[in-house]
């Protein structure tokens, strides 16, 4: 952990989208879209995921972690830190084990079986949560997760990604209504301009991922994808 001071902000967005980069867990492809979930194109795709195999990576990601939720919310706001299922699972371990805290996870649903739970560990009633995910794009899901969390008379008031896609302009102020405050690493818009000053793709390429950064319904629907939000 960083003992002395926290590091600059704008320095850990370059330096989280270069050690992206540099494992490969993020793509420009604007000849041949990718398709979201949604039916978005996108000339973007990011893997977070790829993260957790990478020792030294994925341990300073977690520094940088800790120290944007204790310089940006607090150092002693939580009692609990929680992942979601399943790519937020071990962010919220290594997360809670520097930060000496319990950790739990959230299920998508209950499992259907047994005590049909959807919080596995022990989560006591009025304790603070810190719920962790590996990305967010529009805010939705962590609004299901933040819900079982209150269900069971838990509070969470902060939620950390490593990755926002900070494309969608309406998640933090969707969370911020739903009681969440938004933290995060690093976005789209670092990856790009680190793409752009280590010329990792040609000036197309780079052109075209900066048209959907700045209107991506509409470049989505250019090229064959929806054209606004379902």
């Amino acid at each position: 952990m960083f003992q002395n001071s926290f590091p600059d902000k704008a320095m850990i967005a370059e330096l989280t989208a270069k050690m992206l980069w540099e494992i490969g867990a993020v793509h420009f492809r604007a000849d041949e879209p990718y398709t979201f979930t949604s039916g978005l194109k996108s000339p973007v795709y990011i893997d977070c995921r790829k993260l957790i195999s990478y020792p030294r990576i994925r341990s300073a990601v977690s520094d940088f972690g800790c120290a944007t939720v204790m310089r940006d919310a607090g150092f002693e706001k939580y009692d609990v830190v929680a992942g979601g299922e399943t790519a937020g699972i071990p962010y919220a371990a290594f997360i809670a084990e520097r930060l000496g805290l319990p950790m739990i996870y959230i299920r998508k649903k209950p499992k259907g079986f047994g005590r049909n739970a959807r919080i596995e560990g022990d989560l006591k009633e009025g304790q603070r949560v810190l719920f962790v995910e590996d990305l967010t794009t529009d805010g939705g899901s962590k609004i299901g997760f933040a819900d079982a969390i209150r269900e069971a008379g838990a509070e969470v008031t902060d939620t950390f990604s490593v990755f926002y896609y900070d494309i969608f302009k309406d998640a933090p102020a969707t969370l911020k209504k739903h009681g969440m405050d938004l933290h995060y690493l690093t976005t789209w818009h670092e990856v790009l301009a680190v793409a752009r000053a280590e010329k990792l793709f040609d000036e197309a390429t780079l052109e075209a991922v900066k048209e959907f950064l700045n209107a991506p319904y509409e470049w989505s629907a250019k090229h064959g994808g929806i054209s606004e939000r379902a």
